[in-house]
């Protein structure tokens, strides 16, 4: 019988073979940062934007032992209805209980005892599965763990860009595979009431994807691709990062505090660029998307193009259109709108997942090269600081 590949309709057999793949393969982006010497704390730089993989990999052991395991029905310091396998697990990776710069000081495991411990959550995580059919409230907790999971996967792989470590081959083959943005081209949508977030049809969802609901849309026109990194090219030559006309305030204010005139990993070539990737320079191909860009930089481009960024729901009845020229998923993509929470929205489980993160954020949709395929929805809706250049972002842009 041939499984479902989507996480949000995966049954129990299902959701049981994809568990033990995700973890599998968090185990291999583990191990490629013991091979660069960062499986210690110690030897993680202390940034904001990345947390020690050693943390970070009992943080993922943690939370699927606590939803799928412990039986939690909250993210509440006391919702577990049993004990950890593990001691003083709680106090150790529980992410509302440890602050993020607290995460280098703690008195760690070794590795090898986080493994030992994740081999037992599996079993019991599999054991659960197997008992506990298929009605869509019994399995969200176990669809969460692997969204979780599949989550902190892209983001590893991130944070590999980030400290130059070069990842599995498998990711780094999907990472230069993105695909090239093809011919530009407009799609113009007639607007009117559109329906924009999730229906209440018994699938997985997030949260903040709760409800559908119509919203009524003026008539726009949007690109078919992401701007192409020849295209930013064009931007950048004439002098875009110099000229404030371009930037926002908060823009200028950002592009004040990092002293550069091209996205963050471009490197001066002798004709043209190179990009570091994972820790080496590589040619840049010219169609492919630019990507590690900011809010601010993707927004002083459609300045100096005459362009603007689509709004989340504009991107929203593009993707789900069924337009076969609007091409989705190589990269995530900023929109114009600030995170905020849909009509009527309510908490999950997972309390801290959206909340903490309205009116700060901005609204981020898509997927990349590092999402996997169950994961994808044209519902997504993704989010992060305007300033975040580090993560694999792009942007399309839309006729004023």
């Amino acid at each position: 019988m041939k499984h479902c590949t989507n996480l949000r309709q995966m049954q129990a057999s299902a959701l049981a073979e994809q568990l033990v793949a995700a973890r599998n393969y968090t185990l291999q982006l583990f191990d490629a940062f013991a091979a660069a010497g960062m499986d210690r704390p110690h030897n993680v730089p202390r940034l904001p934007i990345v947390n020690p993989p050693l943390w970070e990999l009992g943080h993922l052991i943690w939370f699927a032992e606590w939803y799928c395991c412990r039986g939690a029905v909250s993210s509440a310091p006391d919702a577990a209805q049993r004990p950890s396998l593990f001691p003083d697990a709680d106090q150790l990776f529980d992410s509302n209980l440890v602050a993020h710069t607290a995460r280098w000081d703690l008195s760690l495991p070794e590795p090898a005892a986080l493994r030992a411990w994740s081999d037992q959550v599996l079993e019991h995580t599999v054991s659960a599965l197997a008992a506990c059919g298929d009605d869509a409230h019994t399995l969200y907790p176990f669809r969460l763990a692997l969204a979780h999971e599949d989550m902190h996967g892209e983001a590893f792989l991130a944070t590999m860009q980030t400290l130059d470590v070069a990842p599995p081959q498998e990711a780094q083959e999907r990472a230069s595979m993105v695909a090239a943005g093809g011919q530009m081209a407009s799609i113009r949508f007639p607007g009117g009431t559109v329906q924009i977030g999730s229906p209440d049809d018994g699938e997985f969802v997030f949260d903040n994807e709760k409800w559908a609901h119509p919203l009524r849309l003026d008539a726009f026109e949007i690109d078919t691709r992401l701007i192409s990194q020849a295209q930013y090219g064009e931007f950048v030559a004439d002098g875009g990062y110099q000229r404030a006309q371009f930037w926002s305030p908060a823009g200028r204010e950002w592009l004040m505090q990092q002293e550069r005139s091209a996205p963050r990993d471009w490197r001066r070539a002798a004709r043209n660029w190179n990009l570091r990737r994972f820790g080496r320079d590589v040619t840049m191909a010219l169609q492919q998307p630019v990507r590690h860009v900011s809010l601010f930089e993707a927004q002083a481009y459609c300045t100096w193009a005459g362009r603007r960024l689509p709004s989340e729901a504009e991107w929203e009845c593009a993707a789900s259109s069924g337009h076969p020229g609007f091409r989705w998923g190589d990269l995530w993509e900023w929109t114009h709108s600030a995170f905020l929470p849909y009509p009527g929205f309510a908490a999950d489980r997972y309390q801290e997942y959206s909340k903490p993160w309205f009116a700060t954020h901005q609204s981020v949709r898509g997927a990349s090269f590092a999402t996997p395929a169950r994961l994808r929805s044209v519902r997504f809706r993704n989010f992060y600081l305007p300033q975040r250049d580090d993560l694999f972002l792009g942007f399309r842009t839309c006729a004023r």
